[in-house]
């Protein structure tokens, strides 16, 4: 195991995104000093000129690229243009500003979006690149596939050593709730506390509550993200997930027993489930020792207390 001095200039580009956000608290947690950080206002990574600024100016040796445009199945559908554009401008800049600024080892942090919706179950890093991505999300799967693209052709052609952890769909304190741009947890989440504090009778959610789900906690991503810094230097994608999955009328069920609300739950089958399944195989993961911590029921309470701090009644 390679360990990162406490004192490693660290770039984490996003870091006020979900899984950004988490790294920042994880690495400050376990002792980093230099961590750097930029909001959007202060460094723009659409522009190639300000990321090649900061970049010569900070010269950071380690960076995790977490920013990101993210939303859930309403948002992708929306605005596929925006979802393609700016995730490609800013993964683009980011990864050819470490090749040109010789960062000593770089982490490109994709999705399990980008495998096939027809994959088969779990679903192993073998499976990337053999078949049509989900359509309610295909703008940011293409986008984030370009990337592990150019991170693993930047590696081939100039030596940039460079990593592409595959997340699994995460969750945790931080996340948005707004419904147009969040992730099903934080959304079931909202949607239960307002009914509760509204005494409605029935919520009434999309799909038919059959698609499954594997869900990690953002928290235990970071610390696979130290992990993977650490010990893991293959040019071949590798997945981070639980390895356990849920179907959402399960996860429903559990918000709505967490959040104390006791009304009734109705299914929309018109609107969409999104990917029948999404499961990762992460024994590649699990070969270096890392397993994931913090169990769903454990996690959403998380998500809960967030809503509730941010949005009291």
């Amino acid at each position: 195991m390679s360990n990162l001095p406490s004192s490693s200039k660290i770039y984490i580009a996003g870091h006020r995104g979900l899984v950004g956000a988490a790294l920042l608290r994880y690495f400050r947690h376990i002792g980093f000093t230099n961590i750097l950080i930029r909001t959007r206002k202060e460094l723009d990574l659409t522009s190639r000129k300000d990321v090649w600024d900061f970049f010569n100016s900070e010269r950071p040796e380690y960076v995790i690229i977490a920013a990101a445009k993210v939303g859930g199945i309403a948002a992708n559908m929306a605005e596929p243009v925006d979802f393609l554009i700016n995730n490609l401008e800013i993964q683009n800049n980011v990864l050819l500003a470490c090749h040109e600024f010789q960062v000593t080892k770089t982490m490109f942090l994709g999705s399990s979006c980008v495998y096939p919706r027809e994959a088969p179950q779990p679903m192993s890093e073998v499976c990337f690149m053999h078949g049509p991505v989900e359509p309610t999300n295909e703008s940011y799967a293409i986008a984030k596939i370009a990337g592990i693209r150019l991170a693993q052709a930047l590696r081939q052609q100039y030596g940039l050593n460079v990593i592409c952890p595959m997340p699994c769909n995460v969750y945790g304190p931080g996340d948005h709730f707004e419904f147009e741009r969040s992730h099903v947890v934080s959304a079931l989440v909202r949607r239960f506390i307002e009914a509760k504090r509204n005494d409605a009778p029935i919520v009434t959610l999309w799909g038919t509550g059959n698609a499954r789900r594997e869900l990690l906690h953002v928290d235990d991503l970071a610390d696979a993200c130290l992990v993977l810094l650490q010990q893991y230097d293959s040019p071949d994608i590798i997945n981070v997930g639980s390895g356990e999955d849920f179907t959402i009328r399960e996860l429903a069920e559990i918000v709505a027993r967490i959040v104390g609300y006791a009304g009734q739950l109705e299914w929309d089958c018109t609107k969409p489930d999104g990917m029948p399944r999404k499961l990762l195989d992460v024994s590649k993961l699990h070969t270096l020792g890392w397993r994931h911590k913090i169990g769903l029921e454990e996690g959403v309470r998380t998500v809960v207390a967030d809503f509730e701090r941010r949005h009291p009644a």
